[in-house]
């Protein structure tokens, strides 16, 4: 008997239930941009400092 193959919604991070309710999915949104736009804030400040 061959197990059962899972398909391609439950695996890694998407395996816990309730994984692509919308506010997940805004709230973790939110944080990835608001991680990169302080990433190229941070960037640009030290980049360009001010005189």
């Amino acid at each position: 008997m061959q197990p059962v193959a899972d398909n391609d919604f439950n695996r890694g991070i998407m395996r816990f239930d309730g994984a692509d309710h919308p506010v997940l999915v805004i709230l973790s949104g939110a944080l990835i941009l608001g991680g990169i736009c302080a990433l190229v804030t941070w960037g640009l400040a030290n980049a360009y400092p001010a005189i």
